[in-house]
């Protein structure tokens, strides 16, 4: 019997060794990935042909967009890129605002998030020690990063359909504070997103892997 076990252990030890099964981790889901590039898109054409918009009326006389970076070479054409533009985002912006909240991953992903963890990832942030080692968990500034842009996004919305619709809509127009304040929060909401992505842009260059994730599956060894 014992001559059978040692026999049985030295063929279990010259056995070569099964590699280690990998997992496939999804980061963020399909349809999150789907909804941030058809927004991303969106956005981008909305910034650019709206820049043209308002240089054929300007709301700030001294303030106008450098032609060169406007879309839609005259103001029918900037209007025509500006509406089509609009319903991609919306076809984004609502299955994605409905799906995080069906599916919880609104509070999963974006909470608890209060102001003291907030200021000190954005000081970790300002010198440059800001902990990016799990991709899957955001930290404060990402969190309020991202529910701010969601919410300007909102505002942009409701701001464009006063100004587009005001007869159509009259308390979303009284809502903004008529409808020269619905151009000012327009415009100024505009800024906010622009800013948000040159930020987002230089995050992305300091942590490439998070434009990955936004591209595929990770997958990892158990």
């Amino acid at each position: 019997m014992e001559v059978r076990n040692m026999m049985n252990t030295t063929a279990e030890l010259g056995r070569p060794t099964p590699p280690a099964s990998s997992a496939t981790v999804t980061l963020h889901p399909m349809w999150v990935r789907i909804t941030h590039w058809m927004t991303a898109a969106s956005v981008i054409v909305l910034v650019l042909s709206g820049w043209k918009i308002y240089n054929a009326s300007p709301i700030f006389a001294s303030w106008t967009f450098p032609s060169q970076y406007t879309l839609g070479g005259w103001l029918g054409g900037a209007l025509q890129w500006h509406f089509a533009a609009m319903w991609v985002l919306l076809l984004s912006g609502l299955p994605y605002l409905v799906l995080n909240l069906t599916t919880g991953r609104l509070w999963r992903k974006f909470f608890p998030l209060s102001a003291k963890l907030l200021w000190t990832d954005i000081a970790s942030a300002l010198r440059g020690k800001l902990s990016h080692a799990d991709p899957e968990k955001f930290n404060a500034a990402q969190k309020a990063a991202y529910l701010s842009v969601i919410l300007t996004l909102i505002i942009v919305v409701m701001s464009g359909l006063a100004i587009w619709k005001s007869v159509q809509f009259p308390l979303l127009r009284e809502l903004m504070g008529g409808y020269d304040n619905a151009r000012i929060v327009h415009f100024l909401a505009m800024g906010c997103i622009v800013a948000f992505f040159v930020v987002h842009m230089v995050m992305v260059a300091l942590v490439p892997r998070s434009l990955l994730t936004m591209l595929h599956v990770r997958r990892r060894s158990r």
